[in-house]
């Protein structure tokens, strides 16, 4: 019988070895791949339409770690080593899909340990929690725009940190809405979201504090930044009032993220972005998922158009077909995209269409 398919989707993966050109230079080893998660292994394709994957982990005897820690410019990194004890690093796009592929793979990995089929239950997120605490619905209670920890712009030695908020803002919502009796209680949970990746230290101090080898490596203080691991962070000194205006698309919400394929507007050829759509003002920003989030280019949503579309001129070409959608701004410019499913694209589709009429 063929393993179920329980997972797939887009994520960024390392090279096993590091990729030099001709010249002698260190190429990007990390790559945007399709990933499939079955009920045995884990196989990464080059593209989501090839027969034939371009690797295969076997996760019986594997070991799983997240987060993972080993690249401190990347967040969201979660480790495979087989029995054979090869490493494997996948990057996620946000928290919330690498929660979901996390939950599963480490499923899967007991299940093969205990000999049973894989079977969808609710976990325990930390070992250092009691089992009734779920960090990613915490997490999502957090992020809550109306009821959640407010996101602030603060300064702090000579620099701007904005979509922050401060260790001691966390502790008095924490205890406000009765997920922590005490100030104890409160530092267990944040330095758990800590440890997690869900939330990231900002400033100095609260960077040395997670580096710390205490229990509690979070502080309840006024003067410790941290923000949401997914969240629109960017940190500056002061500047222009131009470089003020551009930083003004990045102030809005983050409404949905996710990996997408697009279509280049010259060479028309397909390749995987990372896409955040924000509201107010109504902006999606993409990235090249396998670098840094610096935006490779935006688009502005206010008075555009969003369609499902059956046909993009040369997409066949390229193997791309099912689940289109087209952008067409206010200004007249399109952007052809595809979600990896039809749920999927309708969602996208749905969250453009409610930002491009309310955004600025």
């Amino acid at each position: 019988m063929e393993p179920q398919e329980i997972r797939e989707g887009y994520l960024v993966k390392k090279a096993p070895r590091c990729l030099i050109d001709p010249q002698g230079t260190v190429l990007n080893s990390w790559r945007a791949v399709w990933v499939v998660l079955s009920e045995d292994a884990v196989e990464y394709y080059k593209k989501k339409t090839d027969q034939s994957p371009k690797g295969m982990i076997p996760l019986k005897g594997a070991t799983f770690v997240s987060p993972c820690q080993d690249f401190s410019k990347r967040m969201l990194v979660f480790k495979i080593t087989t029995e054979k004890k090869q490493d494997h690093f996948f990057q996620a796009s946000h928290v919330e899909e690498r929660e979901l592929w996390v939950k599963d793979i480490k499923r899967v990995i007991t299940c093969l340990q205990g000999g049973r089929q894989f079977a969808r239950k609710s976990t325990r997120r930390s070992i250092r929690l009691p089992d009734k605490v779920n960090l990613a619905e915490l997490y999502t209670l957090m992020k809550d725009q109306d009821d959640g920890v407010r996101e602030r712009k603060l300064e702090q030695t000579n620099r701007v940190f904005n979509h922050c908020f401060t260790g001691a803002t966390v502790v008095e919502w924490l205890i406000s809405k009765g997920k922590a009796r005490n100030n104890a209680e409160a530092l267990m949970l944040a330095t758990g979201l800590l440890n997690e990746g869900f939330l990231q230290p900002a400033g100095d101090q609260s960077k040395e504090a997670a580096e710390s080898a205490e229990q509690t490596a979070f502080l309840d203080d006024p003067k410790a930044l941290y923000y949401f691991a997914d969240s629109g962070f960017f940190c500056e000194g002061y500047s222009s009032d131009e470089d003020e205006l551009m930083k003004d698309e990045f102030r809005g919400n983050i409404i949905k993220q996710g990996c997408l394929l697009k279509q280049g507007h010259r060479r028309k050829n397909w390749k995987v972005r990372k896409f955040i759509l924000r509201d107010d003002p109504a902006y999606m920003h993409y990235s090249d998922p396998s670098k840094a989030d610096d935006p490779l280019g935006s688009v502005h949503l206010r008075g555009a158009v969003v369609t499902a579309v059956e046909y993009v001129p040369d997409a066949k070409k390229y193997d791309i077909d099912g689940n289109l959608f087209e952008i067409i701004t206010a200004d007249e410019t399109h952007y052809f995209l595809q979600a990896a499913t039809g749920e999927e694209r309708k969602e996208w589709i749905k969250a453009i269409q409610t930002v491009s009429k309310s955004g600025k």
